[in-house]
This record gives structure tokens, C-alpha cells and sequence, in this order.
């Protein structure tokens, strides 16, 4: 599983212009079945995604076309892991 934080980089004005291009490229992705969640990060300086693991090249080549990280105005991070334990009902991320 991938954990992608996003950290924006530009004031949040320049972030709200390119928002409904930014979720439609996470609508694209969720349909693609590789995003499981995301969200702003509280208080609101950037982003996490929550993705399947797999191929960190690719992924890379998608969070290349965000366009928040297209047009300079976030960074993205990604951090690998392996979900080892889970709560109760959440046991499905063992297996992404």
C-alpha cells in the first residue's frame, strides 16, 4: 500500500482554480480501482492519498499528472508499506 501526501506549494487560491481538474483526476484513478481514499490534510496545507501497492514506477507517472503537481503547486510524496495489523472490519487493507 501506498501512502502520498501532498504538500502544497502556491497560496490555496491558485489550488481552489485547478480543484475540479484535481478531482477529476482522482475520480479517474478511483475508477481505475488504485485510489482508496483521500482527503486534505487538516489544517489545510496539502493532501493524502491512500493507494494499492504495486508498481511505484507507474505510480509515479500518475501522481506526475495531478495537476496540482503539474502546475508547481504541490509536491508529492509517496511512503510504501505493508499493512501487518488492522482494526476490526479493516482487514481488507492486508490485502491491497
Amino acid at each position: 500500500m501506498f501512502v502520498i501526501t501532498l504538500t502544497y506549494l502556491r497560496p490555496l487560491d491558485e489550488l481552489d482554480a485547478l480543484m475540479p481538474q484535481h478531482v477529476a483526476w482522482l475520480k479517474k484513478h478511483y475508477a481505475s480501482g488504485l485510489f482508496i481514499a483521500s482527503g486534505r490534510q487538516v489544517p489545510r496545507k496539502g493532501g493524502v492519498i491512500l493507494a494499492r501497492s504495486g508498481d511505484r514506477a507507474g505510480l509515479d507517472t500518475i501522481l506526475a499528472q495531478d495537476p496540482f503537481v503539474k502546475r508547481g503547486c504541490a509536491r508529492a510524496d509517496v511512503v510504501e508499506f505493508t499493512p501487518s495489523m488492522t482494526a476490526p472490519g479493516a482487514e481488507v487493507l492486508k490485502e491491497l
